[in-house]
């Protein structure tokens, strides 16, 4: 596992795809990942700083999580099949096992930056993203 940092999300409001750029920490590799708009809005307000009336979906899965006395270990982006990232969030509840739960990276990444939870690509998506048309 490699360890990510979000480099950069691109909206694009006349697109449906938008994307968010993933950066090897203390690197150089990329990796990026179309997401939804949904998504992204939800990543972009939260580094933001913009609060809502009510929670989004994130903020709501954050607070379940915390209410269950789990903690979000990290967020590893593990797959990608026929160019669909797949993730994994890494949870470990209050008796301190370790549960892994699928998710799709866009909200993998969105729940890490509302905990500051570190993200962690696997080696062989690197070599595989060079290959992706985005």
């Amino acid at each position: 596992m490699v360890q990510v940092e979000l480099s950069k999300i691109i909206i694009d409001e006349k697109n449906d795809e938008q994307a968010v750029v993933l950066r090897e920490k203390d690197g150089v590799r990329q990796v990026p990942i179309a997401i939804g708009f949904v998504e992204a809005s939800s990543i972009q307000m939260r580094i933001a700083g913009v609060t809502t009336p009510r929670p989004l979906t994130h903020d709501l899965l954050v607070s379940v999580i915390g209410s269950l006395e789990a903690k979000v270990d990290y967020i590893l982006i593990d797959d990608l099949v026929e160019g669909t990232f797949f993730a994994k969030i890494s949870l470990k509840d209050h008796s301190g096992n370790i549960v892994l739960v699928d998710c799709r990276p866009s909200d993998g990444i969105a729940i890490a930056v509302r905990l500051k939870a570190p993200i962690f690509v696997e080696e062989k998506i690197f070599h595989q993203a060079l290959t992706l048309d985005m």
